[in-house]
């Protein structure tokens, strides 16, 4: 039995191919001679151990605050502001009142509490009032009470 002339032909191309170069680079030397520059790197280069030497003060133990700031509260309710919880008449009395606690040589802390139901004009102008008598030890409590329970 001969060969068919396809199987003549597949056997002469794989003997071609065989004789041909592989297109592929050899990659082991170069990862040997990366390798090799890699450990002279490591090796060349100092170990760095720096120090800074730094001549900090020494402060004394810093003794708390012999008096606790003052804390004022006040509750905007959807009727009125509550200083402390006494209401106030209007909003000049507030600012009487935000003015004189500006220009106390301690500032005491305002905490304000929006209640429910409470318009957001009154909060707002609680908020002015007491920007502009100078007060900065300003905090809004309680707004957790607004937040959806999810």
């Amino acid at each position: 039995m001969s060969a068919s002339p396809l199987r003549k032909a597949a056997r002469a191309r794989r003997q071609i191919n065989s004789a041909l170069p592989v297109p592929d680079i050899n990659t082991t030397p170069l990862i040997d001679v990366m390798l090799v520059l890699l450990v002279m790197l490591i090796i060349t280069i100092p170990v760095q151990l720096h120090s800074v030497k730094l001549n900090l003060p020494i402060a004394p133990p810093s003794a708390p605050p012999p008096v606790p700031p003052e804390v004022v509260r006040l509750d905007i309710t959807p009727e009125a502001v509550l200083w402390n919880g006494e209401a106030i008449a209007d909003q000049v009395a507030l600012r009487e009142r935000l003015d004189a606690a500006g220009k106390q040589a301690t500032q005491p802390e305002v905490h304000v509490r929006p209640q429910p139901g409470a318009k957001y004009d009154n909060f707002a102008a609680v908020m002015t009032a007491a920007h502009q008598a100078g007060l900065t030890k300003l905090g809004v409590t309680g707004s957790e009470q607004f937040l959806d329970d999810r």
